[in-house]
């Protein structure tokens, strides 16, 4: 038996011992719900902790099925740590059998080198065989770096780990987090950052495994406010869904903008472009506010409250004053009106009090009540929705901030008879929750991650942001790969309307999943971008890209997926929303649907990997919208070791040094 051998069949006998452990850790966890019902406590205080007990045994028992450990740490000390997703380990007084990789004694796995060891002796990284369920067996090989010896070359397991090919759902990055990538995960649940990544750096997946961590080092704070995971479209969402209950968090919100601004309406109007633009320009937060407020004004008279055979009165000098005062403090529209309640009672409690003594609270609340208090404030502060207002503003608007054609864009050209009737505009419940938000302040999340921040228009950020008054925020995005109408061009400005002014922006250059060469052909278009983003580089120096004219395109994509499925990985097939599904059928009718293979329009692909990538007409695909040239580099930055780029029309012009091979 080699030395390689008796390693191996140590670290299997451990990990053997792990799943024992783990198995014993469901059991016991399973255990304890049913005597923690019968615990000695209140009420309140045994349904939280059956909450909790349940919540834990669920979340053992749903543990994905994999490799309990992915790494070690052997210390200068003596202590030895195998770094796993989850701590392993029956006894906190015990030393776990396995550390998560969240815990701080784990950071050198990610940090240590050569030059600052931390401590660290040797860095050993485990090999487990592809798609493994976690079957000691399948444990194939090890790789052990030898820090304090000046040992710290490239990793063989962890360059194969990161270009293993890619079939179904996003993976977690715990075994392969870089130093870089480390530092955003681990910043402080206070601080808000802002990720400004190129394609295949891992921008997203940083996101990700910064909510596991917040998670595991604040779970009180963030499980309070609750955390949210924001992302462009359900596909993206679909793909990212296995990620963090593979981390162990399963109890994540994870949503799109339109979900978390869901009022109940269904969308069943579409805007004009130009209709769409004014909508969701940040002035529209102005004219709103103002037309909420237009409602409140100066009382027209004295307040005269009965009670009983007297009548208390105020006069219209001071009602003016509690309404000009409440106005100036700015608050919520609905708390407004309340501090106007409250404030007009006690004036007649101070007459009152000065006349016959003091009033009791349940005599308060029987004035506020009063049809006279209800009357005067109907008429200086009244009851509103947010459909009545924005009803209002669209049926006519008038608000100088717009200009005459922007007015007329957004003008209904049939009103309806009332707001309740009123068909909104996908447009519209992005202005419905802003009104909703002057109205009544919305509840809050304790930390938002936002991925593909720098397609969210003004009044999307202005969303969350007021979500987000309490909390921090993770921004991810990409400049070069915005594709709405209204995307940013630059991150100081987003960030303010996200209310994060002063967050420094982190930029991530360096891909570890696309090829140098996709990256490079990438970057051909980012000079016609009319963005100020650095050029992505890549450590990967495999990959092909070949791009290709042919007469047929349809018959050619036929051909390069017959090729590709000769392959390992998985199959993106992109083109035009119109193209797709002839795409499809053609595929279809040459029997080479499956699994494997995906077609998919490019509005479609944002935040999507492949192995294999087949780009069927990008001159195409430019000219489907106005900044087409956005999405074909969206387009060309999908594929993480194969590229075919096919096209019977010429290539878009940023494009065209790049030599075509004649099919």
């Amino acid at each position: 038996m080699t030395s390689l051998d008796h390693e191996l069949s140590k670290e299997r006998t451990h990990h053997d011992a792990c799943r024992a452990a783990l198995k014993r850790m469901v059991d016991g966890a399973a255990h304890r719900v049913v005597t923690g019902e019968d615990v000695s406590a209140s009420g309140a205080d045994a349904e939280a902790l059956g909450h909790h007990l349940r919540s834990r045994a669920k979340e053992l028992r749903e543990e994905p099925r994999g490799p309990l450990f992915f790494g070690r740490l052997d210390h200068e000390d003596g202590r030895c740590h195998h770094i796993g997703r989850r701590r392993i380990g029956e006894h906190p007084a015990v030393p776990p059998l396995v550390i998560d990789w969240r815990a701080p004694v784990a950071r050198p796995f990610y940090q240590a080198s050569a030059r600052d060891p931390q401590g660290v002796l040797v860095r050993r990284r485990f090999g487990w065989a592809p798609f493994s369920d976690g079957d000691s067996a399948d444990l194939t090989g090890l790789e052990d770096e030898h820090l304090t010896a000046g040992d710290a070359g490239p990793s063989a397991i962890l360059t194969g780990e990161i270009e293993r090919p890619r079939v179904g759902p996003m993976r977690d990055i715990a075994a392969t987090i870089q130093p870089e990538q480390d530092d955003l995960v681990r910043a402080e649940l206070g601080t808000s950052v802002c990720v400004q990544g190129a394609p295949g750096t891992g921008k997203t997946a940083v996101g990700l495994h910064r909510a596991a961590y917040l998670l595991y080092t604040h779970p009180q704070r963030i499980r309070r406010g609750g955390l949210l995971i924001l992302g462009p479209n359900r596909t993206f969402l679909s793909y990212i869904a296995e990620v963090l209950p593979a981390l162990g968090e399963s109890d994540v919100r994870q949503a799109t903008i339109e979900d978390e601004i869901d009022r109940g309406h269904q969308v069943r109007a579409a805007d004009s472009p130009e209709a769409e633009a004014v909508k969701h320009d940040a002035r529209m937060a102005g004219v709103l506010h103002r037309a909420l407020y237009a409602r409140a004004g100066a009382p027209t008279e004295p307040l005269a409250v009965p009670d009983g055979s007297y009548r208390w009165r105020v006069p219209l000098d001071e009602l003016a004053q509690i309404v000009a005062d409440v106005r100036a403090e700015a608050p919520p529209y609905a708390v407004g009106r309340e501090r106007v309640r409250s404030r007009a009672v006690r004036a007649v409690q101070l007459r009152a009090e000065r006349r016959a003594g003091p009033r009791s609270g349940a005599w308060a609340q029987r004035i506020g009540r009063a049809r006279a208090v209800t009357a005067f404030l109907d008429a200086c502060w009244p009851r509103v929705t947010p459909e009545e207002v924005l009803a209002e503003v669209l049926a006519d608007p008038r608000d100088p901030a717009l200009g005459a054609e922007e007015r007329a864009a957004i003008r209904w050209a049939k009103p309806p008879r009332s707001y309740r009737t009123a068909r909104w505009s996908a447009a519209d419940l992005v202005l419905l929750d802003e009104l909703a938000g002057l109205v009544e302040r919305p509840s809050g999340y304790g930390h938002i991650v936002v991925d593909e921040a720098q397609d969210l228009s003004p009044m999307q950020c202005r969303a969350i942001a007021r979500r987000a008054d309490f909390g921090s925020l993770t921004v991810l995005g990409d400049l070069a790969q915005g594709t709405t109408p209204w995307a940013a061009r630059d991150w100081a400005e987003q960030l303010a309307h996200l209310g994060r002014a002063s967050v420094p922006v982190v930029a991530l250059t360096t891909g570890f999943r696309a090829p140098a060469g996709v990256v490079a052909l990438a970057n051909r278009l980012l000079a016609a971008l009319d963005v100020d983003v650095p050029p992505g580089r890549s450590l990967r120096r495999d990959g092909e890209v070949t791009v290709r004219a042919v007469r047929d395109v349809r018959e050619a994509v036929v051909g390069a997926v017959r090729a590709a499925l000769t392959r390992e990985g998985s199959i993106g097939v992109i083109a035009t929303e119109e193209a797709a599904g002839g795409l499809r059928a053609a595929l279809e009718a040459a029997g080479l649907a499956g699994p494997r293979v995906t077609v998919l329009p490019a509005t479609l692909a944002k935040g999507l990997e492949y192995d294999h990538v087949v780009v069927a007409e990008p001159a195409d695909i430019v000219a489907a919208e106005p900044r087409g040239l956005n999405r074909l580099y969206v387009v060309l930055t999908r594929a993480v070791s194969r590229l075919d780029v096919l096209h019977a029309r010429p290539l878009p012009a940023p494009l065209r040094a790049t030599p075509s091979r004649q099919a």
